[in-house]
């Protein structure tokens, strides 16, 4: 026994709503189009990357620990509540065009952030500091 789930107008996974909302609203795709760059490869694999990187965060915030379980994504009313879900197999080929060099892109980036967080913060401190003297 089985079940199936192919009701057009409901979504399974309703609370990625609002997970998928805190990742728009903290800048997640203008991050990901910022600080990723995939070139040289014969496919598709570098065009948008940022509805990709959503697409892959939508899925295993679901449960999705598979390229084929992102599939979830394109079921029921989901696509008409995310738009720019992409396929499993899409998701598949972004995957393997990642290199080393890609990896170090990101986390320059997440580390530049983390510098301009904490200097920032340091700036805030003083401000209130000088404020109280």
């Amino acid at each position: 026994m089985a079940a199936v789930f192919d009701e057009p107008n409901l979504i399974a996974d309703a609370g990625l709503v609002p997970v998928v909302r805190l990742a728009e609203r903290a800048g997640l795709p203008g991050l990901t189009e910022d600080a990723l760059r995939i070139t040289g490869v014969g496919n598709s694999a570098g065009a948008n990357p940022s509805a990709k990187v959503m697409s892959l965060v939508a899925a295993m915030c679901a449960g999705a620990d598979s390229i084929d379980d992102a599939d979830l994504l394109r079921h029921g009313a989901m696509p008409v509540a995310f738009a720019g879900v992409r396929a499993p197999s899409t998701l598949g080929t972004f995957l393997r065009s990642f290199t080393h060099g890609h990896g170090l892109q990101l986390h320059a980036d997440r580390h530049a952030g983390a510098e301009g967080r904490r200097a920032q913060h340091q700036g805030h401190e003083r401000t209130n500091q000088g404020a109280r003297d």
